[in-house]
């Protein structure tokens, strides 16, 4: 299954294979002291650039692909 992602060097979306896709968290302090986490799908290219996808936390939790550090 492929995933689509915006590629902003081409300025057009394009499918990157579910093989070639990683997850992330961004997690960030607010001025509050709250935690603020962003979910993310991190895709590799053709030509090995990287891509980011924000999704919502259902979705990330959703796809069985390893996450990064």
């Amino acid at each position: 299954m492929a995933i689509e992602f915006y590629d902003v060097k081409e300025g057009k979306k394009v499918a990157v294979d579910e093989s070639n896709i990683t997850k992330k968290v961004y997690s960030r302090t607010t001025k509050t002291g709250k935690t603020q986490n962003r979910y993310a799908l991190r895709g590799k290219t053709s030509d090995g650039r990287n891509l980011t996808k924000f999704v919502s936390e259902a979705d990330w939790k959703a796809l069985d692909r390893p996450v990064e550090d």
